[in-house]
């Protein structure tokens, strides 16, 4: 069974933003929702023939840098993705207990490391504030786009260490895919998997990595 990392071992916290910090139900009802359903306007189709004609092409592309980049969909769909996603802003907001979290580890180095566009990181900074957790020594709030790889991707956390110099042993990354938790710790990295990324969907059942519901769970 996964244990629980020591917490005052830790000095660096790499934090996921969709489905860690902030609420997947935005995510989940952009994608699976208003997509294929402006999509389907554009294009002649309902939205459950939109969803079929969609989702495949979402499917080959997951995992890799393409499924999060907003320039990729805007011109593979010829649609604004961008500019769509504030049509349901208002969906952004933090999960339960982060905002206590974050200020209970303001003694740690708190870097955001999310595979999202810094258009969509932008967008939430904007609906959220996050960024105003993010002004300790070191912090830094960074995209997978900068390094060009994805989390999941072999060499991104090679490629993450060199940039940072933080020191695995002393390292814990918090995520809500189990993939990208897969490549952490077999860098060396300390994980842990937040079983609740979506407020409008049961709890997930714990894997592999230690999980969580609320990051409060994770504070001595």
């Amino acid at each position: 069974m996964p244990t629980k990392p020591d917490w005052n071992a830790l000095d660096t916290l790499l934090l996921d933003m969709d489905g860690t910090l902030l609420d997947l139900h935005f995510d989940n009802q952009f994608w699976l929702e208003l997509v294929p359903q402006r999509w389907g306007e554009l294009n002649g189709y309902d939205a459950n023939a939109a969803k079929q004609q969609l989702f495949p092409l979402f499917a080959r592309h997951h995992g890799s840098l393409n499924w999060y980049c907003l320039d990729f969909w805007s011109s593979e769909l010829a649609m604004p993705i961008a500019e769509l996603k504030r049509e349901i802003a208002h969906l952004i907001g933090y999960l339960p207990g982060v905002e206590e979290f974050l200020q209970a580890s303001s003694d740690k180095r708190l870097v955001l490391m999310t595979n999202a566009h810094r258009d969509s990181l932008n967008l939430k900074i904007e609906m959220t504030g996050l960024d105003g957790y993010f002004g300790g020594k070191g912090a830094l709030m960074l995209s997978a786009h900068d390094f060009g790889l994805a989390k999941e991707q072999d060499g991104f956390w090679t490629r993450l260490e060199q940039e940072l110099g933080f020191q695995p042993e002393r390292t814990l990354m918090i995520d809500d895919s189990a993939p990208v938790l897969d490549t952490a710790a077999a860098h060396g990295i300390f994980t842990v998997q937040t079983l609740a990324p979506d407020s409008a969907k049961p709890t997930n059942e714990a894997g592999h990595h230690f999980g969580v519901v609320s990051l409060m769970e994770l504070v001595n």
